[in-house]
């Protein structure tokens, strides 16, 4: 089998950003005179970068959005995240033991994330992870974002690896879509910020901690997927 390629979502799943996001969102939207967010809010918010962020939050505040007014939300927006970056935010625990594990075991490792590549880049780089990963891919990094699988397939292919072996690991609906969209396996993990339970999202694999995230399941994963034997249904109960 060659290389596998293991793709992770960036919030929520690989760092923890939500304090800085909902700052840099407050920043932003208070300005515009709307009340500030909390993390309640957060799984609201969070999924589809900046500019969903803003525009989903005037919705949330009930305040009409003027589109003409939305770029310089967002220069704001992302002026006031990359000032203060990295902030507070912060790998999950055990998730550097486990890219270091990944590739001691000659996995390939990317991000895809619908983040904008210029916010993407730079926090990963500032906690110290850029050089575990083959390739960063944001939210317009390519024509397309997820949950569309072409967002994960042009992640693997950027990372130099084969789509038809890899595996999406993320925290929301966008992650597992797109790696169903994609045809790939997908792991997901409960600590992001969803609004839907996770078991729920319709992951081939949930896993509550990074210590979990081992080669042995990735083989795992990759096995059931090419090589699952044909078998004959269980009969079903007659009630």
């Amino acid at each position: 089998m060659t290389t596998a390629t293991i793709v992770f979502d960036l919030d929520g799943t690989l760092v923890d950003t939500a304090p800085d996001l909902i700052a840099s969102l407050n920043h932003t939207i208070t300005a515009a005179g709307l009340e500030p967010v909390g993390y309640e809010d957060i799984t609201h918010l969070v999924g589809q970068g900046a500019k969903v962020m803003i525009e989903r939050a005037f919705r949330l505040r009930e305040v009409p959005l003027d589109e003409g007014e939305l770029p310089a939300l967002l220069d704001r927006f992302i002026g006031h995240y990359l000032d203060h970056m990295p902030g507070e935010s912060q790998p999950f625990p055990g998730l550097v033991a486990a890219l270091d594990r990944l590739r001691a075991a000659s996995y390939r490792l990317a991000v895809c994330t619908n983040k904008m590549e210029k916010l993407a880049v730079p926090l990963i780089e500032k906690l110290g992870l850029t050089s575990r990963f083959a390739a960063i891919a944001g939210g317009d990094t390519f024509a397309v974002r997820k949950p569309d699988g072409g967002h994960i397939i042009s992640t693997v292919e950027k990372a130099g690896g084969n789509p038809a072996n890899a595996v999406m690991v993320g925290d929301s609906i966008n992650d597992v879509l797109a790696a169903k969209n994609a045809g790939i396996p997908s792991i997901a993990v409960p600590f992001g910020y969803t609004d839907i339970p996770v078991d729920m999202l319709g992951a081939d694999r949930i896993i509550t901690h990074f210590d979990e995230l081992t080669p042995e399941l990735i083989e795992g994963l990759l096995l059931s997927r090419s090589e699952r034997p044909v078998v004959s249904p269980a009969p079903t109960a007659i009630s």
